[in-house]
């Protein structure tokens, strides 16, 4: 060791002890200086120049500058009742479309599915002769022949004797149009509305002129009637091999079909299914009775008042009832023109008598005595289906579309229950004194005396 390291030894030992010195008696120590350094290197300055870089901390504001209130959230400033109604709109136009397209489809196939309806209510009208066959010991397939083949030979003849009884009285009806329209015309004349002979003629030169300018549109429509008989006759077919497959085979069917829905509703649909078939039955057999009686009645009023084709008469009103409200009028209306052209305006007002005190009956005990409250539907709900039915599919839209509210009507109901009970299965039941305050307790019994027995 040479004398200047020696000497720098010595210096820095003294330095520490004074640092130590300085401490012990409350002073600050002082750190020793840095030496002197040489002029850095460029890569040493590197901290400095990054530290230049980093962003300047911004100034809080004064005290005196006014608060700014945050914006709120987009969500919370839509009020409620427009965010009901926008979350209500869009799935009631998801609901529109998939009606509209839903229509669409039964429109395109329109001949099936008015061929499946009308089997599922031929079936509910004869599945009970099914069941009550099934209950003498009878196998399933003759008990099925036998309601099969005796149901629709009785519905061919019905069909049959009304076309027999309109080819047997056409003449003398026509004779009968004939000379009621003479008389019209003769009371026409010698009314108080001041209608002149001139008059008369002059319409009905008016109607043979748009028969005969019409002839073409006439035939065309007598052709195409040609293709609807042929639509009818492949429904008709089509109608009777559904309604033997489900006659024989309904509860396969049935099981198969539960098999498409899915398992978390599929024992909701399957409760409701036999509901729904229970009221379609009970609403085709009233039906049915009503309509029958309907026919009775008002077939003897039409018999006693010498109307021709009483009993042709009597059957469209037969057929006309399974249309709610509509059919009533048109069959009734129907046989007032009949009697008003073939006997007179008296025997017209006697028959429109008959037909309103029948109709008034039936609205007022036949159909709540016989159907009850299982397919008890609200008349604005019967009128609103009766007219979306008719302007979808006709004349069979109107015939299927007070079953389908009633059905509807009893599948929702059961499915709202159905839900309402899961909810509080799921629900956890309470404890402790939570418990006994919400059991339900007895009422306190009557103390019975001695002589009470």
């Amino acid at each position: 060791m040479t004398a200047a390291d020696a000497v720098g030894a010595v210096a820095t030992n003294t330095a520490d002890t004074a640092d130590t010195a300085g401490v012990a008696n409350g002073a600050p120590r002082r750190r020793p200086e840095a030496p002197a350094q040489p002029e850095a290197a460029p890569q040493e300055t590197a901290p400095a120049s990054a530290a230049a870089r980093a962003p300047e901390s911004v100034p809080a504001p004064p005290t005196y500058a006014p608060a700014v209130a945050a914006r709120p959230d987009p969500v919370a400033a839509v009020p409620w009742g427009v965010r009901v109604a926008a979350e209500a709109g869009w799935r009631l136009l998801v609901l529109a479309g998939t009606l509209w397209v839903l229509a669409k489809a039964i429109t395109t196939v329109s001949l099936v599915v008015l061929a499946f309806v009308a089997a599922l209510l031929i079936t509910a009208l004869l599945q009970p002769t099914v069941a009550w066959l099934r209950q003498r010991k009878v196998p399933r397939g003759p008990a099925t022949a036998l309601t099969f083949i005796g149901g629709f030979v009785v519905m061919g003849l019905v069909g049959w004797f009304v076309v027999w009884q309109v080819q047997d009285n056409i003449d003398s009806v026509s004779s009968r149009i004939q000379e009621g329209i003479t008389e019209l015309k003769g009371w026409l004349l010698k009314s108080p509305f001041h209608v002149t002979e001139s008059q008369i003629n002059h319409i009905a030169k008016n109607l043979q002129d748009a028969i005969g300018a019409n002839t073409e549109a006439i035939t065309s429509a007598g052709l195409e009637g040609v293709t609807v008989v042929l639509e009818v006759f492949t429904g008709i077919l089509l109608a009777m091999f559904t309604t033997l497959f489900l006659l024989y085979d309904g509860r396969r069917i049935w099981e198969w079909t539960l098999k498409l829905v899915p398992g978390a509703a599929r024992e909701g649909v399957a409760g409701a299914g036999p509901r729904a078939w229970r009221t379609l039955t009970a609403y085709i057999r009233g039906t049915v009775l009503v309509a029958l009686i309907d026919a009775i009645f008002i077939g003897i009023g039409l018999y006693f008042l010498d109307v021709p084709l009483a009993v042709p008469l009597a059957v469209f009103i037969f057929l006309f009832a399974f249309i709610p409200l509509i059919g009533a009028v048109v069959s009734g209306a129907l046989a007032c023109v009949v009697a008003l052209v073939t006997q007179g305006v008296f025997t017209a007002l006697l028959v429109l008598a008959v037909v309103l005190a029948v109709n008034q009956i039936e609205s007022h005990v036949l159909q709540p005595f016989i159907l009850g409250r299982a397919v008890r539907v609200h008349p604005l709900a019967v009128i609103l289906s009766v007219a979306a039915g008719s302007l979808i599919a006709g004349i069979g839209g109107a015939v299927v579309a007070v079953p389908l509210v009633a059905v509807t009507n009893t599948v929702v109901g059961y499915l709202r229950s159905y839900s309402r009970e899961q909810a509080l299965r799921m629900t956890v039941p309470p404890r402790g004194a939570t418990a006994i305050a919400v059991a339900p307790t007895r009422p306190p019994r009557h103390r019975e005396s001695p002589t009470e027995e």
